[in-house]
């Protein structure tokens, strides 16, 4: 079994995850998608539509294309791996699959969400290819990248069934959550996640973290019974650092099988250290003692005042099962992000937003914002100046419009506060010019404007007006084309400037 698969489904029904549209779903519904249990055979049973299938299933296509399926994720989050199960469809499975993503930002329900979704504007990243399935099989495939996403589309070709989908992640969670005086540190919803275990026999650790009670005895963590010394433990990394006040071991179902006592210690770990070689592991609970088939509540003063805490190690002694661990305490406040890792955070409004204060063509906006996330600034600024060079002349034109006159101090209709903040900056030395340079520089845009159609365009920044003056008289004797090579020129160093103080930002 892949690694991936011990994390949470964030596709999960339970968590909140819907099939929201379609193409076709003739044979069986979407729906089916995202059961929580396990794709079953009924022999003999038919619909009128044909056989029954527990799974999402297409009619057979008789014309150019492909069939597809576009699910909301129950927690947006980074997808590491998916489990396309084919289960039962052997003969009526697709040939291929691929998966492409988006993220809709950070509210749910999200407003207008099926128009977004099958939207041609709607920015699609592909996270796996075009890739070949097999029938009646658990196919399991590995994603890479580190991009957070809200939505998923499913592609199959050319069509045929799929019983389940299960999308393997990390909860990338509303940063507005952690604001909350008191949250649940250890909610699979908030970012929580079990980092090992010392055995799940009978039933997963992650299930502890899971919102809402436990089912039933299943739906819990549950060792074998221990025959030798020592105790059972599980390690948890607490969505988000926080100091723990509150603490609920629930123990619902668990009758004959429940631990005699438990404990919980805590520590806090900066960057990617082994958790398992700490020694710096504080109580935060002492041992104590458990009932069965019982919620549990600790406070102060039974619960330790420790401070914030990264990671809680969960122990029960000898073994048994418990069906819920809930860590309630304040969080940590965050630290504010900044260059790349703020843009990449930024909803696809804000992101928009910001690219188009850098220059205004809207395709290169678009194409920077279908990027995202960048992986430093050197992929942001090449990636800059690449999807520069291939625009054509109506976006180098659209981009243009967005800036003043230089040495003008009126902003034009398309400017944000920002861009004209950027734009006085950039322009403060030409501004500083006399009022006879000012005037010149106010005849030398009209001559400009008349032979080319747009403002004079220069890279202003550190230049005098005496300096944009001469310039702007040379250029003046440029034909159309080579002009606007020289302008687009001119507006790339602009862009790069300007998305270097976004990143300083």
């Amino acid at each position: 079994m892949n690694d991936f698969r011990k994390l949470v489904d964030l596709a999960s029904e339970r968590l909140g995850g819907r099939a929201i549209a379609a193409n076709d779903e003739f044979f069986a519904p979407k729906s089916n998608l995202l059961k929580t249990s396990d794709p079953i055979f009924i022999d003999g049973k038919f619909t009128s539509q044909g056989k029954w299938m527990d799974g999402w299933e297409t009619r057979r296509r008789r014309t150019p294309g492909h069939d597809w399926c576009i699910i909301r994720l129950g927690l947006p989050g980074i997808v590491r791996g998916v489990v396309v199960d084919t289960g039962n469809f052997k003969g009526n499975y697709p040939a291929r699959f691929s998966l492409e993503a988006c993220d809709l930002g950070s509210s749910a329900p999200y407003a207008g969400e099926r128009a977004k979704v099958v939207s041609p504007k709607t920015k699609w990243v592909e996270l796996l290819p075009e890739t070949p399935l097999a029938g009646d099989s658990q196919n399991e495939f590995a994603v890479p990248g580190n991009g957070r996403f809200t939505h998923l589309r499913l592609n199959i070709y050319p069509d045929g069934g799929v019983a389940r989908l299960r999308v393997h992640g990390e909860v990338v969670p509303d940063k507005s959550r952690f604001e909350r005086p008191e949250i649940d540190l250890a909610s699979v919803a908030n970012g929580a996640r079990i980092i090992q275990s010392s055995d799940e026999f009978f039933g997963v650790p992650l299930n502890l973290l899971m919102p809402g009670p436990g089912k039933n005895m299943g739906d819990g963590w549950e060792t074998r019974r221990r025959r030798g010394p020592g105790h059972d433990w599980t390690i948890v990394k607490l969505g988000v650092p926080g100091s723990i006040r509150r603490i609920e071991v629930d123990t619902s179902h668990f009758k004959g099988n429940f631990p005699d006592t438990c404990s919980l210690e805590a520590c806090y770990v900066t960057g990617p250290a082994d958790v398992m070689q700490l020694k710096s592991w504080k109580e935060l609970l002492p041992k104590t003692k458990l009932k069965a088939h019982s919620r549990h509540v600790f406070r102060d003063p039974v619960v330790a005042d420790i401070g914030p805490c990264t990671h809680v190690r969960f122990n029960i002694y000898p073994d048994g099962g418990v069906s819920r661990l809930h860590l309630f305490g304040r969080p940590e406040p965050q630290p504010r992000p900044k260059g790349i890792a703020l843009l990449n955070e930024l909803s696809e409004a804000e992101a928009r937003k910001a690219f188009l204060d850098c220059c205004g063509a809207t395709k290169w906006a678009g194409e920077m914002l279908a990027l995202r996330p960048f992986a430093d600034a050197n992929h942001l600024l090449e990636s800059a100046d690449r999807i520069w060079a291939a625009l054509g002349t109506e976006d180098w034109l659209e981009a243009f419009r967005h800036h003043p006159p230089i040495g003008g101090n009126k902003a034009t209709k398309k400017q944000s506060r920002a861009a004209r903040s950027w734009s006085s900056g950039e322009q403060s030395r030409a501004q500083m010019a006399s009022d006879e340079t000012c005037a010149q520089l106010a005849e030398a845009n009209q001559a400009y404007h008349a032979k080319f159609g747009n403002v004079f365009l220069i890279c202003a920044t550190g230049k005098s007006a005496e300096e944009i003056l001469e310039q702007a008289r040379a250029r003046l004797s440029n034909d159309a084309d080579t002009e606007r090579c020289i302008a687009a020129e001119e507006q790339r160093k602009i862009t790069r400037l300007r998305l270097e103080k976004l990143l300083s930002l």
